[in-house]
């Protein structure tokens, strides 16, 4: 199917899916849009209406893949999570002594897992669980999560707290939070 977003012709497949339960939009790698539905959603005229209203994140988003698309893929499938699996617990290791030099934040362990959504967690039992993709990105990206997955040993959400105390570590959190959700896992 085709439509135009700010004056730009892009075209789009539909997927209706019966364990969706709201519109979803995915752009691939290859800058191609989905829209998955509902099964029992609506017309092609309330799929085209809700393009228009997220008209700037599609084009951003295709924009993005366009640009730097296919030249980077992250990880792939158990093999690849058993090999760099020690890597990954080295990285974090060593950013977590960096930033935690005065025993501020207070877990009880720390493991590699092989994610698909998240780069890291923080379990109310202060366990600390990352994603062994975290070696690929750069430097700065992997402290950044290190340093939020600390800080939610102190605050366990998202609130000013929260923030704040990121901000303490990571001056530049919100740029680099900006950068990461760019990279898709």
């Amino acid at each position: 199917m085709k439509t135009i977003l700010n004056n730009r012709d892009i075209e789009y497949s539909v997927r209706k899916s019966a364990r969706a339960h709201c519109v979803r939009l995915t752009i691939n790698c290859d800058a191609s849009l989905v829209v998955t539905v509902p099964r029992y959603f609506f017309s092609t005229r309330q799929i085209e209406n809700f393009l228009q209203v997220k008209a700037g994140w599609i084009l951003e988003k295709i924009d993005f893949f366009k640009k730097f698309g296919k030249s980077v893929k992250i990880g792939g499938g158990k093999s690849e999570y058993k090999k760099n699996c020690e890597q990954a617990r080295a990285l974090v290791a060593q950013k977590i002594i960096e930033l935690n030099r005065n025993n501020y934040f207070l877990f009880n362990r720390v493991a590699i897992k092989n994610n698909k959504t998240r780069w890291g967690s923080c379990s109310k039992k202060h366990n600390l669980n990352f994603n062994y993709k975290i070696i690929y990105l750069p430097e700065h990206l992997a402290k950044y999560i290190v340093a939020h997955e600390l800080c939610h040993l102190k605050e366990l959400n998202h609130s000013a707290r929260f923030w704040r105390l990121l901000g303490e570590f990571i001056p530049d959190y919100k740029k680099w939070r900006k950068e990461l959700k760019r990279i898709a896992l």
